[in-house]
This record gives C-alpha cells, sequence and structure tokens, in this order.
C-alpha cells in the first residue's frame, strides 16, 4: 500500500491537530522524507514565527544546543550574514571578533568555532538577526527544513504548525 501524504496531512489543516503533538513526531517523519523541501521550510518558518511557540531567537538556541558541529557552523553562518560585526564581535568574549577585517563581511564560521558558543549567546545573534531582517526567519527556515531531525527537537506543537503549514501548501 503506498503511502498517502495528503490523507496523513488532511488532520493538519486548519490547526486541527494542534492538541496532539506526539503524533505530530512520528507524522513529521513521513512529510519530512516525502512533502516538497520548500513546502517544509515555509512551515518551519511558520513554527519559528508562530505565537504559539517560543519566540524566534529562543528556538534558535535551543536548535543550536540540539545541533552537531556541522549544524552548529551552518546555522551561524546564515546568522551571522545578518548581524553586525560589531554585535558579534562583543559575544563570546570576542570569540568571533577574529573573523571579521576591518567590518567587512566576515569569513565562514567553521565547526571549531561555532564549538565555542553557548546556545545563549547564539540566541542573542538570532534576536539582533531578526531584528535587522526579520527574512532571517525564512532563511533559517530553509535551512532547517533540510535538517528535519533537528527540526524535531522544537516540540510538538510546533511540528503540529509545520505539519498544518504544509498541508496548507499542499492543498494548493
Amino acid at each position: 500500500m503506498a503511502f498517502d501524504l495528503g490523507n496523513l496531512l488532511q488532520q493538519y489543516l486548519g490547526g486541527a491537530a494542534n492538541n496532539n503533538g506526539a503524533r505530530a513526531f512520528d507524522d513529521f517523519d513521513q512529510v519530512a522524507q516525502n512533502a516538497p523541501r520548500g513546502t517544509v521550510a515555509q512551515g518551519v518558518s511558520e513554527a519559528l514565527r508562530s505565537d504559539q511557540t517560543p519566540p524566534f531567537p529562543q528556538m534558535i538556541g535551543q536548535l543550536f544546543g540540539h545541533s552537531d558541529a556541522n549544524q552548529r557552523a551552518g546555522m551561524l553562518n546564515q546568522l551571522i550574514s545578518n548581524v553586525g560585526p560589531g554585535l558579534l564581535s562583543s559575544i563570546a568574549g570576542g570569540t568571533l571578533g577574529n573573523l571579521f577585517r576591518g567590518g567587512e563581511t566576515p569569513a565562514a564560521i567553521t565547526p571549531e568555532q561555532a564549538a565555542q558558543l553557548t546556545p545563549e549567546q547564539v540566541q542573542q545573534i538570532a534576536e539582533d538577526a531578526e531584528r535587522n531582517n526579520p527574512s532571517i526567519v525564512d532563511r533559517m527556515g530553509d535551512f532547517y527544513a533540510e535538517h528535519p531531525t533537528l527540526v524535531k527537537t522544537i516540540g510538538g506543537a510546533a511540528l503540529a504548525i509545520v505539519l498544518g503549514r504544509v498541508a496548507e501548501g499542499m492543498r494548493h
């Protein structure tokens, strides 16, 4: 019997399954494997900006805390493209300050450099990035759509939001 993505997603239309966070974990695995990545990215972005989930910077700090070294570096590289060098050089006791040359765009952060930051420091970076460029939420949604196992760490309620948005996107 073939997997029926549309039937699975039907239960998430209109937020009907927001009270079924536990089931969302299992359903998300199926959706992440079968739905278009762009649609999943839109769903993750919606969960990151939803008033039913923790604030964006807090969720980013949480995701950072659950990420492996390469994911941490990739996520930070998305964030730093939206944050001024002044803030980054002041965070983590100047740990990232050496990435900037005369105020120019920073070089890519390596996994080793990312390992020097705490989730709380990343939360500060995310807060400033969102303030400087609200579209960073969409960029982070796109980034995390490529890491569905990591997305599951944001919790069942947030996953239900992602699934509801994917259902809407697939319906159109």
